[in-house]
């Protein structure tokens, strides 16, 4: 496959998804929503290790990155598709769109990875000035959507933490392995959530909502990866980020004009920030227009310690 083909399909992927995750859980809950397209995701997955001939490794490492991934995923997409009830689904990509700088900010404080410089630091602070903007809007919305918001942060939170655990592991497994792995944690997890919270099954599943379900176990869960990985393998990791730029407005524009979503200015200004606020921490840098380092300091440490 050719990488601009497997970028743009990791674009389109993580884009549908937050709007896919609405309509999952419009003829069912939530719950049911969720834990059924991690089923029949970890059913693709094993069908997928089958057909490529690959082994699933279960030494200590492996079942330790299984294990946080895993977790991650049951902790983080619960509480996505909790949120998803009370706000946009453009606006769940537009925070998750922030992954990239807690990702980075655990990574320097947990494993020393490049120390928090001047950029980075400007960045996190336009990041956490739009974030402060799209809050103040939830409150015009009302409570129910503060909470939604406050529910996604804490969930690219977990998923951020849950990557700085497996990056410190380090246990050197196929994308596929940790994947599958993970959703063989995350799914008995999902299923007990499900049945002591729930329990029900739907009477019925219309269609948009049982296609969406098929397509978030599919594209979403086991493809989406997939994909990603393969681009991550062949290019520069800092053009990689440009999927956390492009997709937060594409989920906006996509919830708008097919979904109704509202979308106001103090949506885009805060969604202009948090962008902004991204491309910094990544290239800010490059760019020269702030000296690199503000100190010598290790991770944990000042420059007066």
């Amino acid at each position: 496959m050719s990488v601009p083909a497997a970028f743009t399909g990791v674009v389109v992927i993580w884009a549908t998804t937050p709007l896919a995750i609405k309509w999952s859980s419009e003829d069912a809950g939530f719950l049911f929503g969720v834990a059924s397209r991690m089923v029949l995701g970890v059913f693709v997955c094993l069908v997928l290790v089958a057909l490529m001939s690959r082994r699933m490794r279960w030494h200590r490492d492996a079942l330790l990155t299984y294990v946080a991934a895993g977790t991650g995923v049951w902790g983080a997409m619960t509480l996505v598709y909790w949120s998803a009830q009370h706000i946009p689904s453009g606006l769940i990509s537009v925070l998750f769109g922030l992954s990239p700088i807690l990702t980075g900010a655990m990574a320097a404080l947990w494993l020393g990875e490049r120390a928090l410089t001047l950029p980075r630091l400007s960045g996190i602070g336009l990041s956490i000035a739009g974030l402060a903007v799209i809050f103040g809007h939830g409150i015009e919305l009302g409570a129910a959507a503060v909470n939604g918001m406050a529910a996604v942060m804490v969930a690219v939170s977990i998923h951020s933490a849950s990557s700085v655990w497996v990056k410190r592991i380090g246990a050197g497994l196929h994308p596929l392995e940790t994947t599958t792995g993970a959703l063989l944690i995350a799914v008995p997890l999902f299923s007990m959530t499900w049945a002591l919270l729930d329990g029900e099954l739907p009477g019925h599943l219309g269609a948009r909502t049982a296609w969406s379900i098929v397509y978030l176990a599919v594209f979403g869960s086991t493809l989406g990866f997939a994909l990603y990985y393969y681009v991550l393998r062949q290019v520069e990791a800092s053009r990689v980020a440009l999927i956390t730029l492009v997709t937060p407005v594409l989920a906006l524009f996509l919830g708008h004009y097919v979904d109704g979503e509202p979308l106001g200015m103090q949506t885009w200004a805060g969604t202009a920030a948090i962008l902004a606020g991204l491309a910094c921490f990544q290239w800010g840098e490059r760019w020269g227009w702030l000296p690199a380092r503000i100190s010598q300091a290790g991770p944990g440490e000042t420059a007066g310690d």
